[in-house]
């Protein structure tokens, strides 16, 4: 049996991923998100541009999920039904937070959930 001792967690108390050298979680709120909206901001994210005056980087997604009950549960997006949707993104590009007309849909509004360097 392997023993977790103090040398053996060294760097856990650090941030960090393995996925890369950077990943960045967004969270998307919008009531009853639509499937069309869902892929208009995935497109945003994936190409970057200016979307209501604010100005975003291209990223890769790594990893999409959805909630229809403010966050107590998440599972796969439910088009009509998901209210917030949380995205994985790897890249080392500018995101920013946007608290209007996010991505190009009206009245999706995007917080940045948290920020991970290797």
């Amino acid at each position: 049996m392997a023993l977790f001792g103090p040398d053996n967690l060294k760097g856990l108390n650090r941030e960090g991923n393995g996925l890369g050298p950077r990943t960045v979680v967004v969270s998307i709120a919008k009531t009853n998100i639509t499937q069309a909206e869902l892929d208009t901001m995935l497109d945003a994210l994936a190409s970057g541009g200016t979307y209501s005056g604010v100005t975003n980087d291209a990223f890769t997604i790594a990893g999409v999920t959805a909630s229809s009950d403010a966050g107590a549960t998440w599972g796969d997006f439910d088009g009509g039904t998901s209210d917030v949707v949380a995205v994985a993104l790897q890249g080392t590009g500018t995101i920013n937070a946007d608290a209007s007309d996010a991505l190009g849909v009206t009245g999706a509004a995007l917080t940045i959930a948290g920020d991970f360097v290797q």
